[in-house]
């Protein structure tokens, strides 16, 4: 089921989300529901709290950049295979000098800005059946879990840009809460505030 996702504004987006069990309601249903709503607005990350649920879940599928020609072949091969659920994962290391890569996320349709990162990470989760991994991620797919690993922390991309940017699309965003967006696919909005 294509779920609706959670516009930039809304307080969920700010919440740190909370650890799940292998327990947690209709788990299989909601990870089914969330990679289906991402496919649906071409993304290539969906957390948890986009689909208004403050829990540390997130799901990648990174492949669509396996097609870039602008790419390394190693960077085309690694994005190709990661495609991947993501629980209550944790950033153990984060290394390298810091790149710029042009960044967007389904709650914050039509804005895209330059955000710096650190190209090389360790990351502990647990996958959809709860069993542990640690892996090294690097380039595209290390940004790419950083990305969706903020959602969990209550951070978005826009809280990296610099006070001169933030005031550049300050209006931008002010529109995305009110609703004044058209994004191509389902999305819920913050309540207007009385």
């Amino acid at each position: 089921m294509i779920l609706p996702i959670v516009a930039y504004g809304d307080p969920v987006l700010r919440k740190v989300g909370k650890e799940i069990d292998k327990d947690y309601p209709n788990l299989a249903e909601l990870i089914a529901n969330m990679k289906e709503t991402m496919y649906n607005a071409s993304g290539v990350g969906l957390a948890a709290p986009q689909i208004g649920k403050d829990i540390r879940l997130f799901v990648i599928d990174a492949s669509p950049f396996a097609e870039d020609d602008d790419l390394s072949e190693e960077d085309r091969k690694a994005l190709a295979d990661f495609n991947r659920v993501f629980i209550n994962a944790k950033i153990v290391e984060e290394e390298g000098e810091e790149w710029v890569f042009n960044e967007g996320c389904l709650s914050i349709p039509d804005v895209r800005e330059d955000v710096w990162r650190k190209p090389t990470v360790t990351i502990e989760y647990q996958d959809e059946n709860f069993e542990n991994h640690t892996e090294v991620l690097t380039g595209l797919a290390a940004r790419v879990f950083q990305h969706e690993y903020d959602h969990i922390e209550g951070v978005l991309f826009t809280d990296k840009l610099s006070s001169l940017k933030k005031r550049l699309i300050k209006k931008k965003l002010e529109n995305i809460s009110k609703g004044k967006v058209n994004s191509g696919y389902r999305m819920r909005f913050p309540k207007p505030k009385r």
